[in-house]
């Protein structure tokens, strides 16, 4: 056919790649992506091959056709064009490789996200992204580029970084076609490339073994400010993070109450020690009089410490993050199978909701969940349900208490105080 410029430029992708054929075995291959691709199909020795030479524009209708005759020549010599040099490499330009658009949406959604955030993002693609894809040219990359690339991070087994990067391709891709790059999301078929992760629950105990755990915290033969950190944690039921960051400053034990701020002052050294609040909003605990007893038992120790748990050799610095799961386990608990320190969490929420006194949203708000629903969430106060929440916290030191002796269902010792 009498393939011009003008026809190739008004060749339109369609659900499938297809052939322009010219002359002399060269051919436009038009990809679904909108990619022009020349190839040079020849026999040699009695097979077919094909020779890539190159994408249009970069490649012109001229410059193709000499690549072409080049390789006749090759044929006519004896000599098979393709085993004769690597597979000509094109460079695009780089406002139109997969970086670019990467870069863009990296940049577009930094508003969006925590410092920290934003850079393990980043670090995510340098690492596995970057390497394979970041130099194609975005209307190159087809979902089988994305799906080797997800599956390489698959089989190193961190499946959970495979799954987020799925995310990250989708968004990305997606930004192309917004931004006009590309006409199509590759990444949107990518379903059963990557292990589906199994959600695993943080164990807790049974409540009938309340009695059990709070003989082992009192009978805990270690260091006395971990004992302490234990039995503070099961009154207060906070995220690790939440409690051993914490700091005296945060403390109003004249009005019992403790005040999480939505970040803190980092310590220089320390992992993580900015972390406040974790749902990026400052948290109220009421403190029952048991809580109370406790953190005044605790200043005894740790008064002239910036933390209310400063480490065992490191009194400017917060106890480690192992702390309180390796005095479980001191005390007999499997932390991956019986209970944790996040399980606390999980016994108070339990117990809560069984005893049938509280509201939900009272309970939802004390253990600091995130509001699913965006009106909703745009109405809720750190102070919201306070005097209930109030309430709730001594009664579940009460409840405690009761369990110290032996164990009362939440039900039944809900009922004999309404009867009392």
């Amino acid at each position: 056919m009498a393939l011009t410029d003008t026809k190739i430029r008004a060749a339109k992708p369609l659900a499938k790649s297809y052939k322009i054929t010219y002359a002399q075995g060269l051919y436009l291959l038009v990809t679904s992506s909108g990619s022009r691709l020349w190839y040079f199909r020849y026999r040699f020795n009695g097979n077919e091959s094909r020779l890539a030479l190159g994408t249009y524009p970069q490649v012109t209708l001229a410059q193709a056709r000499e690549k072409r005759d080049a390789a006749r020549k090759l044929l006519a010599s004896g000599l098979n064009p393709t085993q004769q040099r690597p597979p000509e490499k094109i460079v695009p330009d780089e406002t139109r490789t997969f970086k670019y658009p990467a870069k863009s949406w990296h940049t577009a959604s930094l508003k969006l996200w925590s410092e920290g955030h934003a850079a393990k993002i980043l670090t995510c693609l340098e690492r596995y992204a970057f390497p394979l894809v970041g130099q194609m040219d975005i209307a190159d990359i087809e979902t089988l580029h994305l799906a080797q690339l997800l599956k390489n991070i698959d089989d190193q087994g961190v499946h959970d970084v495979a799954g987020r990067m799925r995310q990250y391709l989708n968004k990305i891709m997606r930004h192309g076609v917004q931004q006009g790059m590309i006409k199509y999301n590759s990444a949107i078929d990518l379903d059963g490339v990557v292990t589906p992760l199994v959600t695993q629950h943080h164990p807790a105990l049974s409540l009938n073994r309340l009695p059990e755990l709070l003989d082992r915290i009192g009978d805990y033969k270690g260091r006395s400010l971990t004992r302490l950190a234990l039995a503070l944690n099961l009154h207060v039921f906070l995220r690790s993070s939440e409690l051993r960051f914490a700091r005296w400053d945060e403390f109003d034990l004249k009005e019992n109450i403790w005040t999480l701020p939505e970040k803190r002052t980092p310590v220089k050294g320390v992992k993580f020690s900015h972390r406040g609040a974790k749902m990026k909003d400052e948290h109220l605990v009421p403190l029952s009089q048991q809580a109370v007893a406790i953190l005044e038992q605790i200043k005894e120790i740790s008064a002239d410490s910036l933390f209310v748990f400063p480490g065992a050799h490191t009194p400017d610095k917060p106890m480690s993050e192992n702390t309180v799961n390796k005095a479980l386990r001191t005390l007999g608990y499997n932390t991956k199978t019986d209970i944790c320190g996040h399980g606390f969490r999980t016994m108070a929420c339990s117990a809560l909701n069984e005893a049938g006194l509280w509201s939900k949203d009272a309970i939802e708000r004390q253990m600091s969940h995130k509001e699913r629903n965006g009106v909703r969430a745009a109405y809720i106060h750190k102070a919201e349900h306070l005097e209930e929440r109030r309430e709730m916290m001594q009664w579940w030191s009460d409840y405690l208490d009761i369990c110290r002796e032996r164990f009362v269902a939440p039900y039944i010792y809900a009922r004999q105080q309404k009867v009392a």
